[in-house]
């Protein structure tokens, strides 16, 4: 169907308008826009085959250049300051909130083995890898778009990167103690907090640096925002796909996008099971996570709530490029568009935005320049061509 509408654009294009009768076939509006919907399939065609042979991908590849470029520099932040010492606050040998339990301490003191129940890999497996893996079966199953795919991968990527990145920071800056740190730290035999003030990383005997610097960040908890981030992504994602908030009321869908969060929730806990961070530290890096998120999702796709939430924004080409094939309609076009829905008794269709931010009612406010549906009095409500080349103008299938 897609090859058709690209080859054919004139001949599918009239197939798919309805029968005219002599009434609308005499009015000149309607004449005027069938023109215009024909003349602008076939620009639209023609564009997509400029971005197919080059000029278009070369220009799309530009525009999204800078956000693969962004994520790959905050990722690699993520990285490096993991190495900065970063600060280290006082602490006092008293505190009851780093003073493990006596079975534990004694274990730590030999080993400094703490058994996390969920290691970094498996962190990364859960967070990264799975999303990168379910989005696409996700795709396949709903929308079958390669575009789609960028977008999920890159908000993804977005989300995971962001969230790293100012994690890691804050963990450098406000060097807040682990409950396991004096355990880490070793203190020396018989010491104890100076008079009237506390002690200092100065008492410590660790020879394994990385372990006493690790120490001091706790807040906010990376296992936490990182897993928050990833498979609160993917959360979001699946509600989009599943219209989770077409006020229906579905349990089912429900619990399908909550699957992810539900496992998010289950490594964050996980922290304070291990002593590794206060549950100050997990509340704070869950918010982080999954505010960070909704805000990269919301950078890709439109509102849950939307009546297109199952599919991405379009590419963001320069209209001046006469790339897209959306943005190909002229003036002309749009005017003989706005005066068919006028003198039908309809509103000149809005196209300040690429989509509605709350639920449809009617075609005119689900996309950008769909142009309105045309009268009919054969007994069916007309074919809104413009969407449905939309669609498949830009998304393609797998």
């Amino acid at each position: 169907m897609f090859s058709q509408r690209l080859h054919e654009p004139e001949e599918y294009l009239l197939q798919t308008l309805p029968s005219e009768t002599s009434a609308s076939h005499d009015h000149p509006n309607t004449r005027s826009v069938h023109t215009a919907i024909i003349d602008t399939s076939a620009s639209c065609t023609t564009h997509f085959k400029m971005f197919l042979s080059g000029r278009g991908r070369s220009s799309l590849v530009m525009s999204y250049a800078p956000d693969w470029i962004v994520c790959i520099v905050l990722a690699a932040a993520f990285y490096a300051l993991e190495y900065i010492e970063g600060f280290k606050r006082e602490f006092s040998l008293t505190d009851t909130s780093l003073i493990l339990p006596p079975c534990l301490v004694s274990r730590l003191l030999h080993t400094f083995a703490v058994h996390e129940r969920v290691p970094p890999v498996a962190l990364y497996m859960l967070c990264g890898v799975a999303p990168l893996v379910l989005q696409p079966v996700i795709n396949v199953l709903t929308v079958r778009s390669w575009w789609d795919l960028h977008s999920s991968w890159l908000g993804l990527l977005l989300s995971m990167s962001i969230t790293g990145g100012i994690t890691q920071f804050v963990k450098i800056t406000v060097g807040r103690p682990r409950p396991d740190l004096i355990a880490r730290c070793i203190p020396k035999p018989g010491a104890v907090d100076p008079p009237l003030g506390l002690s200092t990383v100065a008492i410590c005997t660790q020879t394994q640096q990385h372990i006493l610097r690790d120490g001091w960040r706790s807040f906010p908890s990376g296992h936490s925002s990182l897993s928050f981030a990833g498979l609160g992504f993917l959360s979001f994602y699946l509600a989009g796909k599943l219209h989770l908030f077409d006020t229906r009321g579905h349990t089912v869908k429900a619990w399908l996008a909550l699957t992810p969060l539900s496992a998010a929730a289950l490594v964050a806990i996980s922290r304070t099971m291990d002593y590794r961070h206060h549950w100050h530290d997990v509340l704070a890096g869950s918010i982080l996570g999954i505010v960070t998120a909704y805000f990269s999702y919301r950078q890709y796709y439109p509102p849950l709530q939307s009546e297109m939430s199952h599919q991405p924004y379009p590419p963001r080409v320069k209209r001046g490029g006469q790339i897209l094939p959306t943005h190909a309609r002229d003036e002309s076009d749009t005017s003989a568009l706005a005066d068919l829905s006028l003198s039908t008794g309809g509103t000149r269709p809005r196209t300040e935005r690429r989509y509605s931010d709350r639920p449809s009612m009617g075609d005119e406010e689900v996309a950008l320049d769909i142009p309105p549906r045309l009268p009919s009095t054969s007994g069916t409500n007309g074919a809104n061509v413009g969407k449905d080349s939309w669609q498949e103008e830009y998304h393609g299938s797998l």
